[in-house]
């Protein structure tokens, strides 16, 4: 594997023509098509143009791109480490931290890494539970399993069963993790249409968790229409074989069969239709969640958290095709939300995509109380473009904890891990970032970072095709980061860094 330091920022327009043209059209296409998101259970493999193939083989040998499983990283970024995968081979998928421990999703199951040493994690066990996404989190002897592919029951030995089939189980599943080298399956929760991803409202006695889910159908027993809120499930720390769904609150309220969510097309071309969430990010010490609803960006109260109560509901139906996930600022007057066009298995980080589609968009919160808004400020992409062959778009990230800043690492699939500031809401910009070379200069093989997180002074990604990498950024405007240390971070349960934890 070839090691480049480099700064350079590539702006090569990639792709002829013809392909972004037709890239363009699939991309807009009417229909639910538009913005499936998350890669599916192995990872997609689509030849490209023969143009599209030369420009990419090209761009490599002039040196505008990586070549293929390349690394380069910016001067203050260093790769320490990689872990290939090892019994499970599926998809990589989110990552969770509690002490000297990282939980890290698969499409197979979950694998529990130590992280005490951060150049040579040791893998601690490997549990073998198919069902994707398999999103993980963890809040004390807890963890917490989605399941969004349909099963033929709720356990680790399930096979996959039509969702036509009322027998058929998605949702949540619940580990004893006391003894991390033997996790123990102990509960399971039905949700209707599974648990694409799921947030965890923690509290002394109590876990509170939301599950997003989306698509349902009238032919789908257990995933009717209108789908138009999310399942909460209260679990008893000394009791999880007692956890059960306490509410199904509606957060698009609406006449018809559809709900009162974004219409999607043909009304809005090329943006996903509201049929549920896709994830929720909470703010426990403000009361404050933001939910990514598919067609939607929504911010709500849950001072309550079996009744959410939602203060503000915003659309963009100019650049965003999926409201994909959310991530607020320390002081929670700025929330960040992803567009995950193309659903994550698209080349859309090149010149014809351009900088405003696929990208973060900049909300400032303004107000106060009931009478919160969310006002768009900016948006912010990646400019090292890609090839067509590399799936890259926004995805899951975390903030890095300086006082006084709003500095965030993000994982863009296959365009890597980029760190970047937007304290300034109207001009965010790159001060770091971490990517490999494509994956392939024929093929659009879906891989790259699916997370990236920072916790305890060291950047972690977990790797759809290529494992879990460890990070270690160095620069003067991220450093004070490195006196926060957390004993747990759920990231979709963002932390109160400064008054939460020691540092």
């Amino acid at each position: 594997m070839t090691l480049l330091h480099t700064t350079r920022v590539r702006r090569r327009r990639l792709g002829v023509a013809a392909a972004a043209a037709g890239l363009l059209a699939t991309l807009l296409a009417a229909g639910p098509a538009v913005a499936t998101p998350d890669p599916g259970d192995a990872p997609a493999q689509e030849k490209v143009s023969s143009e599209q193939a030369a420009e990419a083989r090209s761009a490599i040998a002039s040196g505008e791109i990586p070549p293929v499983d390349a690394v380069v990283h910016s001067d203050n970024v260093e790769h320490l480490t990689n872990i290939p995968k090892d019994a499970l081979k599926g998809t990589n998928s989110d990552l969770a931290f509690q002490g000297k421990y990282a939980f890290a999703g698969n499409y197979d199951g979950f694998r529990i890494f130590d992280i005490s040493n951060p150049r040579a994690p040791k893998t601690v066990a490997q549990v073998l539970c198919p069902g994707s996404q398999n999103d993980v989190s963890v809040s004390g002897d807890l963890l917490f399993l989605s399941t969004d592919s349909s099963r033929n029951d709720n356990s680790c030995n399930s096979v996959s069963q039509p969702a036509t089939e009322k027998s058929s189980w998605e949702g949540m599943k619940i580990f004893d993790i006391s003894d991390k080298a033997n996790p123990k399956y102990v509960a399971a929760v039905e949700t209707a249409c599974g648990s694409h991803t799921h947030t965890i409202v923690p509290e002394r006695r109590n876990v509170y968790i939301y599950v997003s889910s989306y698509s349902p159908s009238a032919t789908f027993p257990d995933c009717q229409p209108p789908h138009d809120g999310i399942s909460v499930i209260k679990v008893p720390r000394k009791a999880p074989e007692k956890s059960a769904i306490v509410n199904f609150p509606v957060l698009f309220p609406g006449e018809g069969p559809d709900g009162g969510g974004n219409p999607g097309s043909p009304t809005n071309p090329g943006v996903a239709k509201t049929t549920g969430c896709h994830d929720i990010t909470v703010l426990p010490s403000r009361d404050l969640a933001a939910g990514a609803c598919m067609g939607d960006g929504i911010l709500f109260d849950i001072e309550d958290p079996e009744h959410p109560k939602v203060i503000d509901r915003v659309q963009d139906n100019v650049n965003f095709a999926f409201w994909h996930s959310a991530t607020f600022n320390q002081r929670a007057n700025k929330v960040v939300f992803t567009d995950e066009l193309g659903g994550g298995g698209a080349a859309t980080c090149n010149a014809q995509i351009g900088p405003n589609r696929g990208a973060d968009g900049i909300y400032d919160i303004v107000g106060r109380g009931d009478h919160r808004k969310l006002v768009f400020r900016s948006y912010y992409k990646i400019g090292r473009y890609q090839a067509d062959t590399e799936n890259c778009v926004a995805h899951n990230g975390s903030l890095i904890p300086v006082k006084g800043r709003d500095i965030m690492v993000q994982a863009w699939y296959q365009g890597g891990v980029s760190v970047w500031d937007f304290t300034n809401s109207s001009k965010p910009k790159e001060i770091a970032y971490f990517e490999r070379g494509p994956l392939s200069a024929d093929t659009i093989s879906t891989g790259g970072a699916w997370s990236a997180y920072y916790y305890n002074g060291y950047i972690y990604a977990n790797d759809i095709a290529k494992g879990f990498d460890v990070l270690k950024l160095d620069d003067r405007r991220t450093d004070p980061a490195k006196r926060v240390r957390m004993h747990e971070l759920n990231v979709q349960t963002q932390p109160d860094y400064f008054d939460d934890f020691d540092h």
